[in-house]
């Protein structure tokens, strides 16, 4: 898998997510109350500080050490506790039901409907995060389930909303004003209202 996701601003972290598919599930779940890049850099930081990304190793490591490692400084995101608990849950399902790998929750997947629910089942994977990354495997990595689009909401149209968007300095900037165009109209990423 060799992908043309641009978010990080690091070479070295974008390269990692666009060929590790445990590493872009892991950014995409840690995307959330701190800036793309700082989210999506986590997982080259856990891999430089573990020596790798293994999701069978990370899920055999006791949950506190694995919480020690992510919240050494810098720390892998803003509430490094409760986001280094979720990442190892993640890491237990991949083992347990993916054989270790991201990239076998969509490997062969033979609709969107199907690797939406393998997403939306995975722990800190909501609605709208498991839409995000059905856009994000199709518009970035090549993976293109039938019916990824209506899997993926909003987030399989051409407006340029989210993460999955974002293939350089230009996108990433584009997506940048339409959130805060949107934040000005309080709505959300789906165009709907904010209450």
């Amino acid at each position: 898998m060799v992908g043309t996701l641009y978010i990080t601003g690091d070479k070295a972290a974008d390269g990692l997510l666009n060929k590790d598919g445990t590493a872009l599930l892991l950014g995409m779940l840690l995307d959330q109350q701190v800036p793309m890049e700082w989210a999506f850099g986590g997982p080259a930081k856990l891999k430089e500080r573990l020596g790798h990304l293994d999701a069978r190793k990370i899920a055999a490591m006791e949950v506190d050490e694995f919480v020690a490692v992510c919240s050494e400084k810098p720390s892998i995101h803003r509430f490094p506790g409760a986001m280094g608990k979720r990442i190892h849950q993640v890491c237990t399902v991949l083992a347990d039901e993916y054989d270790g790998k991201a990239a076998n929750l969509w490997k062969g997947v033979d609709s969107g409907a199907e690797l939406y629910r393998r997403l939306h089942a995975l722990p800190g994977y909501g609605e709208e995060k498991s839409r995000i990354f059905v856009a994000i495997l199709a518009k970035t990595q090549g993976i293109r389930p039938e019916g990824w689009q209506e899997a993926a909401g909003k987030f399989g149209d051409d407006i340029p909303r989210s993460v999955a968007d974002i293939d350089g300095p230009e996108s990433l900037a584009k997506v940048r004003e339409w959130k805060k165009a949107q934040k000005a109209a309080k709505r959300d990423k789906q165009d709907k209202p904010v209450a």
